[in-house]
């Protein structure tokens, strides 16, 4: 009876490691080394470089809160765009926290100086609390408190935000946004009121 579970289980355990093997260590070192090959810059985080040093990434979000700088839409991720704590905050609709978190994200972009009916993701966190990118609407409602305190036209920031939007895949997946970070690296790169 021993001798037939050993036989029995001989298989199990060999394509157990087999698999293990093939599935666990084989493949996912292909498909490391192909995205190396083809896509080094994705499979490496589409990490942003400035002067030799990274400072960000195309597709996650971080956050900005100075007054000359586009701001990023709300975040749950931990303490705000913690890569580390990535997560909605799985709030519902009539939760009151999240009702109290949108109020005080409506006061904070009043204050800003936005006036007018505000975007919903100015107030509302994404899925993963990362999001790099807000919608044009977004980025519009920002242009005069970025001009006014940069010390730039209006109507060249404005110009600037249109020329930053990403349109839909095809015409039709996904909307249109724009990236944060991109964004205030080109008016860096204009250099009125530039940080120290």
């Amino acid at each position: 009876m021993g001798k037939d579970i050993a036989t029995a289980l001989r298989p199990a355990f060999a394509l157990t490691l087999l698999f293990a093997l093939l599935l666990g260590i084989a493949y996912p070192l292909a498909l490391t080394g192909i995205g190396q090959l083809i896509f080094p810059s994705q499979a490496n985080g589409s990490l942003i470089e400035e002067d030799g040093k990274v400072i960000g990434s195309s597709v996650v979000g971080q956050a900005f809160s100075g007054e000359r700088y586009f701001h990023t839409r709300p975040s749950a991720a931990g303490k705000g765009y913690d890569g580390l704590a990535s997560s909605g905050s799985n709030l519902g609709p009539t939760s009151q926290a999240l009702v109290d978190r949108v109020k005080t994200d409506i006061e904070v972009r009043r204050a800003e100086g936005i006036a007018g009916d505000l975007p919903a993701d100015s107030v509302t966190a994404s899925g993963s609390g990362l999001d790099p990118d807000i919608s044009p609407e977004t980025a519009l409602a920002q242009v005069s408190r970025v001009a006014r305190v940069r010390g730039l036209p209006e109507a060249s920031v404005r110009t600037l935000v249109e020329q930053s939007i990403a349109r839909p895949l095809l015409g039709f997946l996904g909307e249109p946004r724009v990236n944060v970070l991109a964004l205030n690296r080109q008016l860096d790169q204009r250099g009125a009121n530039k940080p120290e």
